[in-house]
């Protein structure tokens, strides 16, 4: 074990007596030692229920035969950083908890770990450290939301108040209404109800292995949870025994497994950030072309929020991520688990409860997964696009450019009535380094849709999208504007050429004029200049790397 380093041997002493005074018996000091992360907070609807959870997770470890020490990361949500200042914060964030996880379990040496999570960037980021520190670990997500409910009408976050602002402003919603959606709309504890981020990341944490079955789609509030938390720190505690780490089980195959999950589901955008980044702390190459060839190959199998009409509760009930895994099993590698189950066993235990939820492969939505990977002249690193969220009459749209500089910018022209149909809203500065932070885009994004204007109106930046977004809205354009790539060329005006099926992303401006502004261009002066979001910038990579900090 390696909490021999701090246990034993004369030259402890010391240790002991520090150890001794947390209140640990003497009869628990030989018992393997597992650090438990939690991202409990009072401002995350998503974690308000982890102090439960923590309970059972503890008494799971004790049963198991550990002995369980609690340490505390921070957590960001992202819809409340939305639209300002805040949201520089949440991408950045992923770096921070990966580096005080290992941080943490390193310096006190513990055997093993527990990660419970939730939300957008905190379940990456704890990923990101469980394949960095590579000891025995187990990651409990704590749940989705409930729907929220109204006059006969089910609620979700992103549909139901974001979308509001574009509705209200064309009149469609009188003010009573609006505050009876922010009643309404979030009943209680757990992560925000559709295929968003967080539930998104969840699902793919369950698949790559990582949590044990039914982990993702196990609502918050119910006793469900509570068990899984219960045996995930048992299980902790055999895996340590056994010596299983986190690099046996995420591997390049299971990776595969994840990808395919998340593209059957419509899965966030996000996705195509985090799992490259969690690959390469386990020593796995996952370049961003693996997402395009297994979209071509994965059909869309779950109709989820935020596109879709199915919320977690929903997928949950069919049967969970084993019975998506169970209609998927013909392309799944049977790659090795948390639970101990290897996948192919775990997707045979399954059963398919609901047939309209996880479509069987001969009644797919589309035969094609979420995400797709655009390039051209405008991307030569590639975009990203969830294609699922988007219609058939935008898959192949031209426009022209109307260019914002910011998220705030674009805002103020969407809410004023400068958008309108035929245009291609390009929102630029606004990616790893030049936002920095790569904020996400909902605002925009929702308020086009609110307004009705989804089926006319394209919009593409090199920041990213919530994964609540749907419409033809493409994100992570690469090389971003702040490092002089073609985005920070556009000009109003300019025809932008969208070709989805083709993979295509062009803007429509001879060479030779590109050049001409190419020369023209000078970098900005970056937009923090002290702290952390400076330091963030200097060091972090393009988002087709996954935006990492190198």
């Amino acid at each position: 074990m390696r909490s021999k380093a701090i246990k034993e041997g004369l030259e402890r002493v010391p240790h002991r007596a520090l150890l001794y005074a947390t209140g640990i018996p003497p009869s628990e000091i030989d018992k393997p030692f597992i650090g438990v992360a939690t991202s409990f907070t009072d401002i995350i609807p998503g974690h308000i229920g982890m102090r439960d959870l923590e309970r059972f997770i503890e008494k799971g470890i004790h049963t198991g035969g550990g002995y369980p020490f609690f340490f505390g990361v921070p957590g960001i949500c992202d819809g409340i950083a939305m639209g300002h200042r805040g949201m520089h914060y949440s991408l950045p964030s992923r770096e921070l908890i990966a580096d005080m996880v290992e941080t943490i379990a390193e310096a006190h040496q513990f055997d093993g770990l527990v990660l419970l999570t939730n939300c957008d960037k905190i379940t990456p980021g704890m990923l990101m450290a469980a394949a960095r520190v590579n000891i025995p670990t187990v990651i409990v997500t704590a749940g989705p939301m409930h729907s929220g409910y109204l006059r006969g009408k089910r609620l979700s976050l992103v549909n139901d108040t974001f979308e509001a602002i574009g509705k209200y402003k064309k009149g469609l919603l009188r003010d009573e209404e609006l505050r009876e959606l922010e009643m309404c709309a979030c009943p209680g504890a757990g992560s925000c109800q559709g295929m968003y981020t967080a539930n998104t990341m969840a699902c793919v944490t369950e698949a790559l292995g990582m949590s044990l079955p039914y982990c993702a789609t196990a609502l918050a509030t119910e006793s469900e949870k509570r068990r899984i938390a219960f045996y995930s720190g048992i299980r902790v505690v055999e895996l340590v025994k056994k010596g299983i780490t986190p690099r046996k089980i995420m591997t390049r195959k299971a990776f595969e497994n994840a990808i395919r999950v998340d593209l059957a589901l419509g899965g966030s955008t996000n996705t195509v950030l985090h799992i490259p980044a969690i690959a390469r702390e386990a020593g796995v190459d996952l370049p961003l072309e693996v997402f395009d060839k297994l979209s071509r190959q994965t059909p869309h199998l779950a109709d989820m929020l935020p596109a879709g009409r199915h919320y977690l509760e929903d997928l949950h009930h069919a049967g969970g991520i084993p019975a998506l895994m169970k209609v998927l099993k013909e392309v799944l590698h049977n790659t090795p688990t948390v639970s101990g189950k290897r996948v192919h066993r775990i997707a045979d235990e399954a059963e398919v409860r609901d047939t309209e939820v996880i479509r069987p492969l001969e009644r797919a939505h589309r035969p094609e997964g979420g995400i797709a990977i655009l390039k051209g002249n405008l991307a030569p690193e590639g975009a990203v696009v969830k294609q699922t969220a988007v219609s058939d009459k935008m898959m192949v749209f031209e426009g022209r450019a109307r260019v914002y500089d910011s998220e705030e910018e674009a805002m103020r022209a969407i809410l004023g009535g400068k958008v309108k149909s035929g245009d291609v809203v390009v929102i630029r500065y606004e990616g790893p380094k030049g936002g920095p932070g790569m904020r996400e885009m909902l605002s925009p994004t929702a308020t086009i849709a609110g307004m009705g204007l989804s089926e006319s109106v394209a919009l593409i930046t090199d920041g990213r999208f919530s994964g609540g977004t749907r419409g033809p809205c493409i994100g992570h354009v690469s090389p971003e504007a702040m490092e002089g790539g073609p985005i920070a060329l556009v000009k109003d005006g300019d025809t932008i050429s969208i070709d989805i099926p083709r993979r295509q992303l062009e803007l429509k401006v001879p060479e030779a004029e590109l050049k001409k502004r190419q020369k023209r261009w000078k970098m900005p002066e970056p937009k923090v200049k002290t702290g952390y979001l400076s330091r963030y910038q200097r060091l972090v990579s393009s988002a087709a790397q996954g935006a990492v900090m190198l």
